[in-house]
């Protein structure tokens, strides 16, 4: 409505007609004005690219010669409507039964990640995420779906071994194959996340998974062996020192790295070490010339074993003497080039380089 009396434009939603009302200052007729909206709860298959949508309208008028030249509409999506859904033209009933289905895909989102291998620890979510959640689950006490605390599920059976288990989603633990899905999921996760810091050893604990998941489809295991078992492996994955029989001179990370990759050569693999370890400088990974500088001791390394079988004691900077090098063999089909940059790959995935 055009109101010689309005100073300014308003809209308020009348309940009792289900219909919007403006009222426009006379001054406004030749601006943009807002004219009706319509609340439409979207269902969840609504598909995209939705076009060719018909929305029609009544214009009417008690002067003559009054016309409408343009008009158009739009739409917006509005998620948070949590504290305002009377507003929004939910009724009470309508307003809880939302709040409830929410909770529960929720959970159910909660118990999907957590399957999957995909759940986040709480200590990582944003305050926004919080605040979604504290606005849309329900205000009753609350309930401990989990006893995750800030451990990630492979870190709880770490900690707890099988009694980890108590601490899964009701949903989960209640089966026990979505139990041991959900620990396989978590697992495989944390070994192509880790992949790269030591492609051989984690490839073998990959292969070790496998036969365990074929192991327990066959049902040549109780349940409770697989527990045992499943909870071996997932410490031997998340602390590899645990999981291999090292010398005691691979006493790092990278040393173990590079033992596991240079065919268990304990000599190589501190000579490689003593050769990195002299040639890197202060943020030697984002300069290119000093990451060749690294690949050249490296290569170097690698070559004076393929031409002599042995480095001098000179070039391990550890002090240690070397006396041969003769375990270690190259794959045939690798150019000394090519060695070299996949050790450095190899170095470059290691913090402690």
């Amino acid at each position: 409505t055009f109101d010689p009396a309005a100073t300014s434009a308003t809209t308020l939603f009348d309940q009792e007609n289900g219909t919007w009302a403006t009222t426009a200052p006379v001054s406004q007729r030749q601006q943009e004005v807002f004219l009706t909206a319509l609340a439409f709860k979207v269902p969840a298959n609504l598909p995209g690219n939705i076009s060719s949508v018909t929305w029609s309208g009544r214009f009417t008028t008690d002067n003559t010669g009054v016309s409408v030249n343009t008009w158009r509409w739009s739409a917006a999506v509005y998620a948070n409507l949590a504290s305002e859904m009377d507003e929004a033209g939910f009724t009470t009933s309508q307003a809880e039964a939302t709040k409830t289905e929410v909770t529960f895909y929720e959970n159910l989102r909660n118990e999907v990640k957590l399957h999957s291998g995909d759940a986040i620890d709480l200590k990582q979510y944003e305050p926004a995420m919080r605040h979604l959640i504290d606005t849309y689950i329900r205000a009753e006490e609350s309930e401990k779906v989990s006893a995750f605390d800030d451990l990630s599920l492979v870190q709880l059976i770490v900690e707890r071994g099988a009694d980890a288990v108590n601490a899964l989603p009701l949903g989960i633990r209640k089966s026990q194959g979505a139990v041991a899905e959900a620990i396989e999921n978590n697992v495989r996760k944390l070994i192509i996340d880790e992949q790269p810091v030591n492609p051989k050893y984690y490839e073998k604990m990959s292969q070790l998974l496998d036969a365990l998941i074929t192991q327990r489809r066959e049902q040549a295991l109780s349940y409770h062996e697989y527990l045992r078992q499943i909870v071996e492996l997932t410490t031997k994955v998340a602390h590899p020192e645990t999981g291999g029989a090292y010398p005691k001179t691979m006493d790092t990370a990278g040393k173990r790295a590079l033992y596991d990759n240079l065919n268990k050569d304990e000599t190589l693999a501190l000579a490689v070490n003593a050769a990195v370890r002299e040639s890197r400088q202060d943020d030697w990974r984002g300069n290119q010339f000093k990451v060749k500088r690294v690949r050249n001791a490296i290569r170097a390394v690698l070559e004076k074993v393929e031409a002599q079988g042995s480095p001098s004691s000179s070039d391990v900077s550890s002090g240690m003497s070397v006396e041969r090098l003769g375990t270690y063999h190259s794959k045939s089909s690798e150019s000394l080039d090519e060695r070299a940059t996949r050790v450095l790959a190899l170095v470059q995935n290691q913090d402690e380089y």
